[in-house]
């Protein structure tokens, strides 16, 4: 009886100290493999491998913020950062989250190198890679980003172009995923323009078994291509994507309603049209009565009021700043992903 009762008890202290490794064991059929990768757009990014990154910038955020872990994951790594357009969150991010993991960023405007005016594309990104490890460019044009890509033996990522915006996609996901917990059977509601932002949700969403409902005035719809491709993914995962040119349509029964700049950099020629034509679209609490009674709000920021109100802004319903903030954490997991084989620790979230 004895021995017995001593064996139960060994048993038992083995599964316990040993349920985190089974818990985190990847089948081979499981295991995510990006190193390498571009990261240009989320269509071509399957839906376990956009949920790997999540799930790295979760283990990060938790090893390096609250347990207060030295990582240096990037140490002796150097990155060029690229950037055609001012940022505030996606520079800061990128070159914070690349130093914390002790590598070296490197910024650099159109005014420091002679990026397609002296020197072509393809001469510059032969250079850059063979003296960085990798490259982030925020550009005008998804050619630019292509072609560096192509002609870069390094990984190269979408810092933002006119078509897509995928690291900030990767950020509103981390931050609804903490908020409630999981993703799959969410509703999204995006208020406003068709523009890149929005392109990356409906090339990703339908991937988590997220909803999809969409309002843009006539004559500001996202890309054709995107919308069929879009449509695809929703057929594929049993989704539902709806698309309105009515706010209220498109906010009835969601759990997050998301907006954006009307007037992006490049458009201010715009700003009085695009003003007459978003009228009705800001997102207020009259938008929140008809949505899902835990509600949430996200937005990219720069915002401006007439997007959406104080009222809505400030309050607790109000993610931005946090999602703002996961910008870091998710850029940081975007670079350790492509540049080294990292695998994360902490339990993997529920998706």
């Amino acid at each position: 009886m004895f021995f017995r009762l001593k064996n139960l008890l060994w048993a038992a202290s083995w599964r316990s100290s040993n349920l985190c490794f089974i818990r985190n064991f990847q089948s081979p059929q499981e295991q995510i493999h990006l190193k390498g990768r571009d990261l240009l757009t989320l269509k071509n990014y399957s839906a376990e491998e956009i949920k790997h990154i999540l799930w790295v910038s979760s283990d990060l955020k938790h090893r390096i913020k609250e347990k207060g872990e030295h990582l240096p994951l990037l140490q002796g790594k150097s990155l060029a950062m690229i950037f055609e357009k001012r940022s505030t969150r996606t520079r800061l991010s990128t070159e914070t989250g690349f130093a914390l993991l002790g590598g070296h960023p490197c910024f650099l405007t159109l005014n420091d190198i002679h990026l397609g005016v002296n020197e072509s594309l393809q001469d510059s990104a032969r250079v850059l890679a063979s003296m960085t490890d990798a490259i982030l460019a925020r550009v005008y044009k998804q050619s630019d980003l292509e072609q560096l890509a192509q002609e870069a033996s390094i990984p190269v990522v979408n810092g933002l172009s006119d078509s897509y915006h995928p690291i900030q996609i990767l950020a509103d996901y981390l931050t609804i995923q903490e908020h409630f917990g999981h993703l799959n059977g969410l509703t999204i509601s995006w208020i406003g323009d068709g523009n890149n932002v929005l392109h990356s949700i409906m090339l990703s969403a339908a991937k988590f078994g997220m909803n999809l409902r969409i309002a843009t005035p006539k004559g500001y719809e996202p890309d054709p291509s995107v919308t069929k491709a879009a449509e695809q993914f929703s057929k594929e995962y049993n989704t539902q994507l709806i698309m309105t040119n009515d706010p209220l349509e498109a906010a009835r029964g969601s759990n997050v309603l998301v907006t954006d700049t009307w007037i992006s950099m490049g458009q201010e020629e715009e700003k009085k049209k695009r003003l007459q034509a978003f009228q009705g679209y800001q997102i207020t609490n009259q938008t929140g009565k008809v949505a899902s009674p835990n509600w949430i709000f996200l937005h990219c920021l720069p915002r401006k009021p007439e997007e959406v109100d104080d009222e809505v802004f400030y309050s607790p319903r109000s993610l931005v700043f946090q999602e703002a903030e996961n910008r870091k954490w998710t850029i940081m997991a975007v670079f350790v992903s492509l540049m080294t084989d990292y695998s994360p620790q902490l339990l993997k979230p529920t998706f």
